[in-house]
């Protein structure tokens, strides 16, 4: 059986078993078509189901309010380890920190202030900020992870501000028209999928009325296609793939934001959140990024993987009319793997490349250090380094010299990133001995007090 027909039939079943009314499916990689399969009704009237297809992405749209915040913080206009109080007067809970707000862990109250789930009526972007007294700090600032759209609604009422637009106007130009993401939109269209609630006894479905998340639409109004959502995993996953010049995000910010900043659950670490970003690890070398959706008659799950065999871009979206079908959610992350195991990544051969430049020659090879040995050697053009043990799937650390100190190197990535790297070299110029992140490497293995393992007691 070929991939896209594992694929499809994993998408049949999980239609099936979930009962969705309506199912959209995307996955794209950068080394292969867009594969794109819908099955079931829209439920419109002179609008039959297909890619172009419109449904609620829900809280999926937490990670373009992440983006846009990341996006002022990249231009000076905010300090993420700034109290918000400090870019917009609020009557309330202004010590909260932007980083705590993106992470889940400020504390904040789930929702704004009153009923909003019974009267279906959200309060407008002034309301979010100027009735924030009337919201609760349920726990500590930092104590724990604790979901909250309310956090997310003022996030994004913030970055407006700073910007002197609407989220809506800010959205559109800082990521929807770079991206292309045409199909993404704050209002459904006429080709938008009806949202139903599924009868848990019979076989009926009930229409579920539309929200307008108003104020709070930074943490959940958006709609759009499962083409669209898969291309937005892939760039949340490979920027570089999806946005090579950084129009809307440099590629080093996305990473930062893919850093585990807390476990959602503190007994099973099966998941963590980052800057605006869910965080599943698969296996021993691979994580799902991205982030799951739902608003009535709605679910949506949009991640990437990165890791292990993945695809470079490698993005998959679903998107279901229905609010209880759990099978949506899990799709996801089947498709995700189905997609490494059926069809992974072409392995690249192997080529010879330009020897290390003279001045580093002699740090190559065995050193050791706390009497453990290290590998260093030449590779990409840069230093590199690993524990001889670990396996060629651990991510090595990568050295970048100094400006005008070629024996003084930055770790800029792997174990010890950010620590420095001090080159001592002897007489005839060759390294004889190294310093990282203070601790000394020997070409032979020695102790503490820089007697050789092998020379044994005195």
């Amino acid at each position: 059986m070929s991939a896209t027909a594992r694929y499809e039939r994993a998408a049949r079943r999980a239609q099936a078993t979930g009962r969705v009314p309506a199912l959209s499916v995307a996955l794209l990689r950068a080394d292969r078509e867009p594969w794109i399969f819908t099955v079931g009704d829209s439920g419109v009237a002179g609008h039959p189901l297909g890619p172009d297809t419109r449904f609620r992405i829900g809280s999926v749209t937490k990670t373009f309010t992440a983006v846009l915040v990341m996006q002022a913080r990249d231009q000076g206009l905010l300090d993420l380890d700034q109290p918000i109080s400090a870019y917009v007067d609020v009557p309330a809970h202004g010590d909260a920190t932007i980083r705590r707000l993106l992470s889940h862990t400020a504390g904040f109250q789930r929702e704004p202030f009153g009923d909003v789930w019974d009267t279906l009526v959200s309060p407008d972007a002034a309301a979010v900020l100027a009735e924030l007294d009337r919201a609760e700090r349920v726990l500590p600032n930092g104590r724990r992870f604790h979901y909250s759209n309310l956090g997310f609604a003022v996030l994004g009422q913030l970055v407006a501000g700073l910007n002197g637009t609407t989220w809506e106007r800010l959205l559109t130009e800082k990521i929807l028209e770079p991206l292309g993401l045409a199909a993404t939109t704050v209002q459904p269209p006429a080709q938008a999928a009806v949202g139903y609630v599924v009868d848990a006894y019979s076989d009926a479905a009930r229409p579920e009325p539309n929200l307008d998340a108003a104020g709070t639409g930074p943490a959940a109004q958006l709609w759009s296609t499962a083409t669209d959502m898969a291309t937005w995993a892939s760039f949340l996953v490979s920027p570089e793939t999806i946005d090579p010049d950084g129009k809307v995000l440099a590629a080093a910010t996305v990473d930062e934001m893919r850093w585990p900043h807390t476990t959602r659950d503190q007994d099973i670490w099966a998941s963590g959140f980052g800057l605006g970003l869910m965080l599943a690890p698969q296996g021993k070398r691979a994580v799902h990024i991205g982030h799951n959706g739902a608003m009535p008659g709605f679910l949506a799950g949009v991640h990437g993987r990165r890791g292990d065999d993945a695809p470079d871009g490698l993005g998959v979206a679903v998107l279901g009319s229905s609010g209880t079908a759990g099978e949506i959610n899990e799709l996801v992350h089947e498709l995700l793997k189905l997609a490494v195991e059926a069809d992974p990544a072409e392995i690249r051969p192997w080529r010879p490349a330009p020897p290390a430049p003279r001045e580093y020659r002699s740090a190559l090879g065995m050193w050791w250090s706390e009497g453990s040995p290290f590998v260093f050697s030449w590779h990409d053009g840069a230093l590199q380094s690993r524990i001889a043990e670990t396996g060629p799937d651990v991510p090595p650390s990568i050295f970048a010299p100094l400006p005008d100190q070629p024996d003084v190197l930055r770790t800029v990535s792997g174990r010890e990133a950010g620590e420095l790297l001090r080159l001592t070299r002897d007489a005839n110029g060759a390294v004889e001995r190294m310093h990282w992140a203070t601790y000394r490497f020997t070409r032979l293995q020695d102790a503490f007090d820089g007697g050789f393992a092998s020379d044994g007691p005195e």
